[in-house]
């Protein structure tokens, strides 16, 4: 899961300040705000680390990219190359990480928590290059090892350390070499030492924590009358939610099952799906059938009502099927994941907007196999409803305030700022902003002056007849 995020001079943001991210973050804010650039840098850095090409220091996307951002310079803030791209992340490991110097038998290190910092500058092709990156190895809130690898004057690159002590490997002193990807020192830089071999544990450790993001749109494809599955294990529900129903399928064909929270009701994947689904008020009752025996093809069959008869989900209101991809991928992503979401709440009735928080506030409560789920929703989102309920939940204790982060977007200028709203233990935003929701006074007093205006002139007119 992730703890922290802390991005400069990446397109809107000229410097997001630090974000502490909680198990369920929420980001509001208004059109173009640069909400979705955060997210964009993250599935960066994941492509990124899943290219074969290890001496691009970042992936930018191309046509048959996840994410697409155009050049080095369409990324930097004020498209300035003089400027270098800075980003922090922190997460938590997933189990502690133990390392051990070969060289002194009684120095081990072990942490629960990494932090990496990365600063990107433009070489002479205007393409980004590694200016310097730090690991960072926690043990709570201590800090036990670091490696730092940065470039004095002359663009040489050196390993320092505060806790860590390296030692150079015998013979001729060769210069390091570049960096693999933003992240990874090469097998040859880390050879130059001779008790150097644990920073592919932390390379490792940012592959698995990248490869833990998964992305849902804003924009979900249209449901279809037949679905095809011919036993396949997705990912995750894709991008627009395309594999929403092999998911199930997958998850149902492994045997998962899962509860809402600790002592609640084990049920399988398909069934816990449409449970939800009925709590949220969408359909009465929910399932994915072969359309005959021993076919790959698929139909996903609803009821909207106890004595409705079941139709497919083509035949019934478009919200449903826009629901489904989110509900699916908050409770089929593996354990530890984050899953990024844009407007979950698209296309739906204000009352299912407020409900969909009660399922997010479960997804990260969730259980699986008698163990906690432990996953993170980052959720961008313009829904009142959503956020009124989020505060109820926090003021009757269902959730608690530290496991919940909510942040507002503001342009400011040529800049966008990130301002974190103070949510005490009785769900009461301290900080409320604004024009948060647009300025609902002002409609308010427009409309009461307009109606004062109208009854004026029709009462004018009575007069006149």
């Amino acid at each position: 899961m992730l703890t922290h995020l802390h991005i400069k001079n990446f397109k809107a943001w000229k410097d997001t300040g630090p974000i502490r991210l909680a198990p369920l973050t929420v980001l509001f804010g208004a059109n173009s705000a640069g909400k979705s650039s955060l997210g964009h840098l993250l599935l960066t850095l994941q492509q990124t680390a899943r290219s074969t090409d290890r001496r691009r220091a970042l992936h930018l996307g191309d046509a048959s990219s996840l994410i697409d951002l155009g050049t080095f310079t369409d990324c930097l803030h004020g498209h300035d190359l003089q400027q270098a791209l800075f980003f922090e992340l922190g997460w938590v490991l997933p189990k502690v990480l133990d390392v051990r110097d070969p060289l002194q038998a009684e120095s081990r290190y072990q942490g629960d928590h990494m932090r990496l910092n990365v600063t990107l500058s433009a070489n002479k092709a205007q393409q980004p290059e590694v200016q310097a990156l730090r690991y960072a190895m926690a043990s709570g809130d201590k800090e036990v090892l670091d490696v730092a690898l940065d470039r004095d004057e002359k663009r040489k690159l050196h390993l320092k350390s505060i806790h860590y002590g390296f030692k150079m490997a015998d013979g001729r002193k060769w210069p390091l070499e570049e960096p693999e990807k933003f992240y990874r020192l090469s097998d040859t830089s880390m050879a130059r030492y001779k008790n150097a071999g644990f920073l592919a544990d932390f390379a490792l450790a940012t592959e698995g924590m990248l490869e833990r993001i998964s992305y849902l749109g804003p924009l979900r494809s249209h449901p279809q009358r037949i679905y095809q599955w011919s036993g396949d294990t997705p990912a995750s529900v894709g991008q627009m939610g395309e594999y929403a129903v092999a998911a199930i399928l997958a998850a149902q064909g492994e045997g998962r099952r899962l509860n809402r929270q600790v002592g609640g009701h084990t049920k399988g994947f398909a069934e816990f799906i449409a449970a939800w689904l009925k709590d949220l008020g969408v359909i009465h009752d929910f399932a994915v059938r072969p359309v005959a025996q021993g076919r790959k093809e698929y139909e996903v069959l609803v009821k909207t009502h106890a004595k409705a008869p079941e139709v497919k989900i083509t035949d019934v209101g478009f919200g449903i099927s826009q629901v489904l991809p989110a509900l699916v991928q908050a409770f089929y992503c593996p354990p530890h994941s984050t899953v990024w979401m844009e407007q979950p709440e698209i296309h739906l009735h204000p009352q299912v907007q407020a409900e969909l928080a009660d399922v997010f506030i479960s997804a990260t409560q969730a259980r699986e196999g008698g163990k906690p789920r432990d996953v993170q929703l980052i959720v961008e989102s313009h829904s009142e409803h959503f956020l009124n309920r989020l505060q109820r939940r926090v003021a009757e204790g269902v959730v608690k305030p530290e496991d919940v982060a909510v942040y507002f977007c503001r342009r400011t200028g040529s800049a966008t700022e990130l301002e974190p709203l103070r949510l005490n233990m009785f769900g009461e935003i301290e900080n409320w902003p604004e024009h948060f929701f647009g300025d609902e006074m002002a409609d308010i007093a427009g409309r009461t002056l307009a109606a004062m205006q109208r009854k004026k002139i029709i009462k004018q007119q009575g007069g006149a007849q």
